[in-house]
């Protein structure tokens, strides 16, 4: 980014929010503080009027904005693929903001970008499956945690049979294995949850901030659950052309890979009790796979390839024939 679109992004980033720190604009532009510095007075000789307060951060003074932007080509082709994500990832909550959203850039962007965009959106296709639709909207999670009060959920877990109330502090909102969830500090069982949106039954926000975590992570402690600190590790070998399959099934938790010839060698980690689902998913590779080790994942491996082929024998009718006279 050139110093001119990285001084107008500063001004729209400024615009968005009520204070930022010199420090938090040198990690979102990637680059020294030093320079932040200098861009922030090149800005104030220029007219923008910016307001500096030591030990809290730059803000702009109130009541001032950028008059509107047109988008370039590049910009409104990303909206494009933005938002056929979100008409695909979301639920119908989000689904019409964003074709409203999508109707308004186009009634801005030129005759001619207005075409090719139209063009752009009916020749792409976002394939994959759709979240679960559940209970309380999207949207409806967003906006709550937007506010950032505690939130009173009615949830019901995969194992029982009727809702709890948890009263949770949120922390992140994650979409991972084709669900979106809520990860956050419940105060019923003391420790971070994860809670899957399309089995939250109410969300209702209540008035209570939530305290600060200045030393909360959102991607660390994704990392940490799909690697916990107690994991077991297998190494298998498959064909490369079969490689994407092993990288979208197992993601973050592949700690190596290794070509040898056609050949991809791959070590990841799973839980202590994660075996029977490992030995299921390998069994689906049929005879593309080899477990390399451990030595307890083949065996059951073998087992449960031995149980499912005596599992489809044909059955032997025990019905006694009666002799044709």
């Amino acid at each position: 980014m050139n110093r001119t679109d990285r001084l107008v992004s500063m001004v729209m980033l400024l615009q968005s929010r009520r204070v930022i720190t010199a420090a938090q604009l040198a990690d979102h532009f990637e680059i020294t503080e030093r320079t932040v510095y200098r861009d922030l007075a090149a800005l104030g000789e220029g007219g923008v009027p910016i307001v500096g307060e030591p030990g809290v951060g730059y803000s702009l003074m109130s009541g001032y904005c950028l008059p509107p932007v047109m988008f370039s080509p590049e910009e409104a082709f990303a909206f494009v693929t933005g938002g056929l994500l979100v008409e695909r990832m979301t639920d119908a909550s989000m689904r019409d903001a964003i074709r409203s959203a999508m109707g308004k850039v186009t009634a801005v962007l030129p005759p001619g970008l207005q075409g090719r965009v139209d063009r752009l959106r009916k020749t792409m296709v976002i394939g994959g499956r759709s979240p679960t639709k559940g209970s309380v909207p999207l949207s409806t999670v967003q906006r709550a945690m937007a506010e950032g009060c505690v939130l009173r959920l009615n949830y019901l877990g995969a194992a029982r049979g009727e809702p709890t109330e948890r009263l949770v502090e949120p922390r992140g909102l994650v979409f991972y294995l084709d669900h979106w969830h809520l990860i956050a500090w419940c105060r019923l069982r003391g420790d971070m949850r994860d809670f899957r949106v399309d089995r939250i039954v109410n969300c209702e926000t209540l008035p209570e901030p939530i305290p600060p975590h200045p030393d909360f992570n959102l991607n660390q402690h994704i990392a940490k659950c799909m690697l916990p600190e107690r994991s077991e590790f297998a190494v298998i070998e498959v064909p490369d052309r079969l490689i994407e399959i092993v990288r979208r099934f197992w993601g973050p938790t592949i700690i190596e890979e290794e070509a040898t010839g056609n050949q991809v060698r791959v070590r990841f980690a799973f839980r202590p009790d994660g075996f029977d689902y490992v030995a299921r998913w390998l069994l689906s590779m049929g005879t593309d796979a080899e477990i390399l080790s451990p030595d307890v994942l083949r065996t059951k491996v073998t087992e449960l390839a031995l149980a499912t082929a005596e599992h489809h024998q044909p059955k032997k009718s025990s019905r006694v024939k009666t002799p044709l006279t």
